[in-house]
């Protein structure tokens, strides 16, 4: 893999700016890659590895949870670098299909909140060999070993399915989700892709839910759509089903993309998959993401974006190139003892992808 440093924006994407044309230009932070010790968490990966510290016996211990194919494990450790398997996960009640536990936050009770990553096979559009995405939350109390089902909590409506897209794996749906509370806890913000058939919503959307409304979070969320936040609307209750289904709005990307997926032509230029953290050095957020070149889901590299606040989605800086190329779900993993996670870092944090890391990645105001 050839490094580089954080540099232009990236062309050919919008991005919506909360600052007028009189404001001033602030100077970004930069960041940079550089090698070291190899590093790789146990058992296979292909989703972000949530983390969180717990304090067991008087002892603080760091847990992590690895997914791959839809069965997520966990792991728990010292360190970072003496992380082990620590048993299987269960959710009850079970989705089915598999989900992928791609962020995880503790109340001030100890109990732990997941957000999960589910895919159902496409069975509406006669492809069951082709997934659509969608979100769900679930709650543990006795450090992610059990899970109960909160439910799903976001999935986008059936006419954005792209029934015919020649896409490699998803036709429709949101997914790969990364959240973030508030410093006050008064608010839980997710960062997610979103997969319509329609150019103009595919890309990193954000919705936002009272962290009051986390035991009970099913038609809870706002999607923030050209600058407001929406409620969803009560659609028809699906058959032998009592639950009203929700309704959500399709967010607007943080940016668009200039090649869409589930065209004809192969090649595509989207941004998915968010990794999500507060940085204490640059006093800032930070966004790690993807950048597919194709239906395939081949990375043009990865990229970064800054934002000083969560409230408003407008202030997030155009993404800029931080890799070429590199395999999938970037992350930080904080180094500091008791908060270093992958929701929290500082000037120097490990960079992973897909599990995997060989690289430091520090960051300059």
């Amino acid at each position: 893999m050839r490094l580089i440093l954080t540099a232009s924006c990236a062309a050919g994407l919008l991005v919506v700016s909360a600052a007028g044309p009189s404001a001033q230009i602030e100077r970004l932070p930069s960041a940079r890659l550089v090698p070291a010790p190899p590093l790789t968490l146990p058992g296979v990966i292909d989703s972000n590895i949530p983390m969180v510290w717990d304090l067991v016996d008087g002892s603080w211990r760091l847990f992590a949870f690895t997914s791959w194919g839809g069965t997520p494990s966990l792991l728990a450790g010292p360190a970072l670098d003496q992380m082990r398997e620590s048993g299987a996960v269960t959710l009850v009640p079970d989705p089915g299909n598999g989900i992928w536990i791609q962020s995880v936050v503790t109340d001030e009770g100890g109990t732990w909140y997941g957000y999960y990553h589910h895919e159902r096979p496409a069975e509406e559009c006669g492809r069951p060999d082709r997934f659509i995405l969608r979100l769900g939350a679930a709650r543990s109390r006795d450090r992610g070993h059990t899970w109960e089902d909160l439910g799903i909590i976001l999935e986008a409506p059936s006419d954005t399915l792209a029934c015919a897209s020649p896409n490699l794996y998803v036709i429709g749906g949101v997914g790969d989700v990364s959240v973030m509370l508030t410093p006050d806890r008064q608010d839980l913000y997710l960062f997610f892709s979103q997969y319509s058939k329609i150019q103009t919503e595919q890309g990193i959307a954000v919705a936002r839910l009272a962290w009051a409304d986390r035991d009970a979070p099913v038609g809870r969320l706002a999607m923030w759509v050209a600058g407001a936040w929406l409620p969803p609307r009560r659609g028809t209750p699906a058959a032998g089903d009592d639950r009203p289904e929700w309704v959500y709005p399709a967010g607007t990307p943080l940016a668009q993309a200039s090649k869409p997926f589930h065209d004809e032509a192969p090649d595509a230029d989207t941004f998915w998959g968010p990794s999500v953290h507060w940085n204490r050095y640059l006093e800032r957020y930070v966004m790690l993401l993807n950048r597919a070149r194709d239906e395939e889901f081949n990375n043009d590299g990865i990229y970064i974006s800054y934002a000083r606040t969560l409230q408003d989605p407008r202030v997030w800086t155009p993404p800029r190139k931080l890799l070429n190329h590199g395999e999938w779900y970037p992350q930080v993993a904080g180094l500091d003892p008791v908060t270093g996670t992958d929701k929290e870092a500082s000037q120097r944090a490990r960079f992973f992808l897909q599990g995997h890391s060989r690289h430091y990645i520090e960051f300059q105001r």
